[in-house]
């Protein structure tokens, strides 16, 4: 199992509970999953999970999973999976810092449920495109190969 973290949001530490094994287990799925996608595309980047995104000066966030533009550094997806003793921080908190940086894609993985909330930037925030589940299949227009069962993501 993981151990505790720590992310920064204006300043203020919070300290995050260690994932769960069903947590890690469909945190490391989808890495493999998106570097698979990433095997011909020079333009972005994949970070290694939970890395250290600094989103403004005095907020240091820790994501499940980022991709990064290769020329700017900057973050244009981030992926939070959702645990359910611990998800006020990713479900409202993050989800705000996200919105408020105008990042383009966001995705919620909430294994409670098992479905996947995809969101796209706009100039009005982020907005919900889709809830999916079961065989419905997640895909992300920039990442043209990558195509998962929201069934296989969630697997035991």
């Amino acid at each position: 199992m993981s151990e505790h973290y720590e992310e920064i949001v204006e300043g203020e530490t919070y300290l995050r509970m260690p994932p769960g094994a069903r947590h890690e287990v469909i945190c490391n799925r989808l890495h493999e999953l998106i570097a698979a996608s990433l095997a011909n595309i020079a333009t972005t980047r994949l970070l290694p999970r939970r890395s250290v995104v600094q989103i403004a000066s005095g907020t240091l966030v820790r994501p499940d999973l980022a991709l990064v533009t290769v020329a700017t550094g900057k973050i244009w997806l981030a992926a939070e999976i959702i645990s359910s003793d611990d998800h006020r921080p990713d479900t409202v908190t993050k989800k705000q810092i996200y919105e408020e940086l105008n990042i383009p894609r966001l995705w919620m993985i909430d294994p409670r449920y098992d479905n996947v909330e995809v969101y796209h930037g706009s100039q009005y925030g982020l907005m919900l495109k889709r809830i999916l589940a079961g065989r419905e299949t997640l895909t992300e227009q920039l990442l043209p190969t990558l195509q998962v069962t929201i069934a296989e993501l969630f697997q035991a």
